[in-house]
């Protein structure tokens, strides 16, 4: 008896009770989108969370903070440490930076702003893809590089005990900044502490570019991007390293001083190359940081929640199976005189049982198909409604990007084959009962 007349047997005796089969696969159907639309949470979450972090940091991006010496004790980056890192394999850029060890006031057009100024090393910043928004890099040692939110931190003309922020945190547009920046000149003003009093300098610096927006809405980049030599002129006013406008320890200026960062930025060519790199770098004792082990360690926790969820899942479809192990043995029973017949004729006990295996299987890949549209109907409209449950919840925007629900091709293909093992497991036994009917007694419909 070929496959195709198994078949063709198979379906015809299904026929006979459109009732119970359509209850065994809709049992089945639901069970089956049940699985997948749980374990698709997993995934969507996995999938949001991960997109999250590859827009809002640089996946190829190994943060290097200092390196640890024979005894333990922490060393500031230097040139030598950059030239290092520019001549290991796969890596694209090496950026390095320094803070300006105070919050200098910014004013132009009499709005003011106190915000960060970052030494910065454009040449490496470009090969890093720092983009800008509009105007150039600097070519001469006044020219700066600001944020794309700095001229909304600007203000004026706030009287004393007025809120000048609005309840988003932006400021009212009384005293906000309205013009452009762009070829402007900002006065910097820092400040020394000296025999307890405080002393201003005032730097004027020509923005001739502004950086580009972040990639996510709620990000600020407020920074003012200089040059060193901007940072020598403060250095010289205060009298002490990297700006501060008091004297620390360590921060005396040291004409022989080796040049020092506080921290270099590795670029990688590619994200496969990045846990490579960071192996290397703490081979070599250097303090790193890289996005690629913290997801490294999400993807673990969400693998064992996947795992969880489809195993949860796994549940309905065993529930589902007791229907159609039901189904099968009443199949068994009713069908007794078309076995009797063929053992009569000398069909094998194997094909018998290939059979009852084949319809049990084609019901639950009946069950597995629809369930499994189902279940993208049901994610499609669980994300389409999902923004405005949570806008009707807690008043506000759900966060960009956030996908609850997201059902991937290798989560259908587990699930349709999970639900095919546990349909032909339900139908195991009554096939191997199929097998052992009497000819005689299945003759006369007794079994």
């Amino acid at each position: 008896m070929t496959f195709k007349d198994q078949f063709r047997f198979v379906r015809q005796n299904m026929k006979k009770n459109k009732s119970r089969l359509f209850m065994t696969v809709l049992a089945t159907a639901i069970g089956c989108a049940f699985l997948i639309v749980l374990a698709s949470v997993g995934f969507g979450l996995h999938k949001s969370i991960i997109s999250d972090m590859m827009e809002n940091q640089m996946v190829t991006q190994v943060e290097v903070f200092g390196k640890e010496d024979e005894k333990a004790n922490m060393k500031s980056l230097t040139d030598e440490d950059v030239a290092f890192l520019e001549n290991i394999e796969q890596v694209k850029a090496v950026t390095r930076r320094n803070e300006l060890q105070q919050w200098p006031n910014y004013e132009v057009d009499g709005y003011e702003a106190s915000t960060q100024a970052i030494v910065t090393h454009f040449p490496s910043e470009m090969k890093a893809d720092f983009e800008l928004s509009s105007g150039r890099l600097p070519e001469k040692e006044n020219e700066v590089v600001v944020g794309y939110h700095f001229a909304k931190e600007l203000m004026k003309g706030v009287p004393d005990g007025v809120d000048a922020y609005e309840e988003d945190g932006t400021i009212k547009k009384e005293y906000a900044y309205n013009g452009n920046l762009l070829n402007s000149t900002v006065n910097m003003t820092v400040i020394k502490n000296q025999n307890g009093k405080e002393i201003t300098e005032t730097i004027p610096l020509k923005v001739v570019g502004i950086a580009k927006q972040p990639g996510r809405e709620w990000m600020r980049e407020s920074h003012v991007f200089i040059s060193e030599s901007i940072l020598k002129d403060v250095e010289a006013f205060t009298g002490v390293k990297g700006g501060a406008s008091e004297m620390y320890d360590g921060g005396e200026i040291k004409a022989d001083a080796e040049k020092t960062y506080d921290y270099i930025r590795v670029y990688a060519n590619n994200v496969q190359a990045v846990t490579d790199i960071t192996t290397q770098l703490e081979d070599k004792n250097y303090m790193v940081y890289s996005v690629a082990s913290e997801m490294k360690q999400i993807n673990a926790i969400f693998l064992i929640m996947k795992i969880g969820l489809i195993f949860i899942g796994t549940i309905a479809l065993i529930i589902a199976s007791i229907g159609i192990y039901n189904t099968m043995t009443m199949a068994v029973t009713e069908r007794a005189p078309d076995i009797g017949i063929m053992k009569a004729i000398g069909a094998n006990p194997k094909t018998i049982k290939n059979i009852f295996l084949l319809e049990s299987s084609y019901i639950g890949l009946l069950g597995a198909t629809f369930g499994t549209i189902v279940a993208y109907g049901i994610s499609y409209l669980v994300n389409l409604a999902l923004p405005y449950i949570l806008k009707a919840a807690f008043e506000d925007a759900a966060p960009e990007g956030l996908m609850l629900s997201y059902i991937p091709w290798s989560l259908t293909l587990i699930s349709i084959a999970i639900c095919l093992l546990v349909t032909i497991f339900s139908g195991l036994r009554p096939a191997k009962r199929a097998t052992k009917v009497d000819v005689l007694k299945a003759m006369r419909r007794e079994v």
